[in-house]
């Protein structure tokens, strides 16, 4: 009788694992990987892969338009209820066969295996990442993450400097509480 009862019990644990299991995948962050997306993923793969999400385009004129400072073509990955998860730019320019360039990451819930996401400090990225080289611009400071092909922005107002000035910050002038700007993973 105890048997008869373990059985389902058994099985709907293990279906909530798998699920457990692929719902962390889904949000997981590696070098050459965002969830799903991968190196080789092409932009016609994204109806696919978010079937369950909305895409919204933003695309440029190409060569063929009129503004010679056209932007990037923009893949904006939206949840079901409004939340933005990521902005996808492709290599090429209204070519749906394309390879994507580089993910930004908008959502907390994309994470690092190290437990790297929006939220985390400078000093846990620092702790758990190999930062290779600090470029400043007006606004803010970029750590290149070598070991996830990614780069995170820390505007300057975090690290104390004033805005407009393109001075070199180095690890250490980062204080450790700064927060990331934005963190992007590039695909090339």
């Amino acid at each position: 009788m105890i048997k008869k009862n373990i059985l389902p019990i058994i099985a709907i644990a293990f279906s909530l694992f798998v699920i457990s299991c692929d719902n962390t995948s889904k949000f997981k962050i590696e070098k050459g990987k965002v969830g799903a997306l991968t190196t080789t993923t092409t932009i016609k793969e994204l109806n696919t892969i978010f079937k369950n999400d909305s895409i919204v385009k933003n695309l440029s004129e190409g060569a063929q338009g009129d503004n010679y400072f056209q932007e990037d073509d923009e893949y904006f990955i939206f949840e079901k209820g409004g939340k933005l998860l990521l902005t996808i730019l492709p290599k090429q320019q209204l070519d749906s066969t394309s390879t994507i360039k580089s993910i930004e990451i908008n959502d907390v819930r994309y994470t690092t295996a190290s437990g790297i996401n929006l939220n985390s400090s400078f000093s846990e990225i620092n702790a758990n990442n190999n930062i290779n080289r600090i470029e400043t611009t007006l606004t803010s400071a970029t750590l290149f993450l070598n070991d996830l092909n990614a780069t995170v922005a820390i505007d300057k107002e975090e690290l104390g400097l004033k805005e407009l000035i393109t001075q070199k910050v180095t690890k250490e002038q980062i204080p450790d509480l700064a927060k990331m700007k934005s963190f992007i993973v590039w695909f090339n």
